[in-house]
């Protein structure tokens, strides 16, 4: 779990075949909610999250291939 943008391109550049990433992108305003949000995402999609790049912002999650 990262906030660090630059680590997600890495990520991709180095073609890892099962990154299990997950990228925060939450401004100031919005931080007060992000564990809770994660940890209900976590819950709901384990077996579909493993080994994916996953994007985590207010009101969207994007799983990647």
């Amino acid at each position: 779990m990262t906030e660090d943008k630059d680590f997600g391109q890495l990520v991709y550049a180095s073609a890892a075949e099962s990154p299990d990433v997950m990228l925060i992108r939450f401004p100031a305003n919005t931080r007060k909610n992000i564990a809770t949000i994660v940890v209900e995402f976590i819950e709901r999609n384990t077996e579909k999250i493993k080994g994916h790049f996953i994007v985590v912002q207010p009101g969207r999650i994007r799983i990647s291939e």
